[in-house]
């Protein structure tokens, strides 16, 4: 009985620590991306005002983001199933966004960032990195 106790427990501490830790990081992704809207990030290489442009640089952001235990073992036993795994998908846009904002915060004096491309890779099991980066143009006044 005391294993089954243990399992229960390990997976209640991991499944309340991994929410708080998910829901602290989510409001500190929601609060950056609000400060950091007033740089333009496109897709496309075109440059506005090509003879405007004083300087350019590659600019850049990477964040490696991993499931809690309990996300984990949830995702394997539907795996089973098939269909989509929701639990497995807030890794993945966490790693995303963050990985967008740390691109943006490098660029904060850019006038806008350009070729933005973003990038995931499993890392390990239940490992996310996400790189995202572009062209950052700075522009004369």
């Amino acid at each position: 009985m005391s294993n089954l106790t243990l399992i229960i427990l390990v997976f209640s501490v991991s499944y309340f620590i991994g929410t708080f830790i998910e829901k602290k990081h989510y409001r500190s992704i929601r609060e950056r991306e609000a400060r950091m809207l007033t740089i333009p990030m496109l897709n496309h290489s075109i440059v506005p005002e090509p003879e405007r442009v004083i300087h350019t640089e590659l600019v850049s952001g990477s964040v490696v983001i991993a499931a809690d235990y309990f996300k984990q073992t949830l995702a394997g036993l539907w795996s089973l199933f098939g269909g989509n795994i929701a639990v497995a998908e807030s890794v993945v846009d966490r790693a995303r966004r963050e990985a967008v904002l740390r691109m943006r915060e490098q660029a904060q004096d850019a006038k806008m960032v350009i070729q933005m491309r973003i990038q995931t890779t499993e890392v390990s099991a239940w490992q996310v990195e996400a790189v995202a980066y572009g062209t950052a143009l700075y522009y004369r006044e």
